[in-house]
């Protein structure tokens, strides 16, 4: 009895131990600074940062109005075991300018899939690129997706693709035209997408359009 009441203890430990990387993560994709994040939570800076860097243990109180910011569920905070159930929960979270972003993956780490929807704009409108940590790979939908990268103004139509490294200083926007949907993939630094065909010659250094492999 006290071995197994000790190995779940130390379960538990574990489970525990890795909330606080999975939190950082799920603010970084999410481009959430840590002021803004306390303001839509209630929880301190200070304390948000000592649950990412794991010197706090999170409580309830804390994880529910993170997972509502987040758009997950507790499960997918703390990585619960899986239940067998092979539906993802597809709950859209609403990003800052009315942009929604979709997941549609669950499992921690390795490349996330998303979908994104993004509300018509203004084509004067003045980009505000971010950098972070990883790679990402966007494919269109519908509309028309305007990237700003690095030195680059793109637009990209439905079924064109562009994947870079998210240290170059990026922004996602619409144009006048209407709305834009587009899928992203974003993993971390050195991942990449499988490609059917290399970026021709002409194409730009720092975004390529290309074909999703099957």
């Amino acid at each position: 009895m006290d071995n197994a009441m000790d190995n779940e203890s130390n379960r538990l430990d574990r489970t525990l131990d890795a909330v606080g990387p999975r939190l950082k993560r799920l603010r970084q994709r999410r481009e959430i600074t840590l002021t803004d994040l306390a303001a839509r939570t209630g929880i301190s800076a200070s304390t948000l940062s000592r649950l990412e860097a794991g010197l706090r243990r999170p409580t309830l109180e804390q994880l529910l109005p993170l997972a509502r910011v987040y758009g997950a569920t507790l499960d997918e905070l703390v990585d619960a075991p899986p239940t067998g159930d092979p539906r993802i929960n597809l709950r859209p979270v609403t990003l800052k300018g009315g942009m929604v972003a979709l997941p549609l993956t669950r499992r921690p780490g390795g490349i996330q899939a998303y979908k994104f929807i993004v509300p018509a704009g203004r084509d004067d409108q003045v980009p505000e690129p971010r950098t972070h940590e990883g790679h990402d790979w966007v494919y269109v939908l519908n509309g028309t997706l305007r990237l700003v990268l690095g030195e680059h103004d793109l637009r990209l139509e439905p079924g064109e693709a562009a994947e870079f490294d998210t240290r170059t200083p990026h922004w996602f926007g619409a144009t006048s035209a209407g709305p834009v949907e587009y899928l992203s993939l974003i993993g971390k630094q050195g991942e990449r997408a499988h490609l059917r065909a290399a970026p021709t010659a002409e194409a730009s250094p720092a975004a390529a359009a290309a074909t999703p492999e099957d």
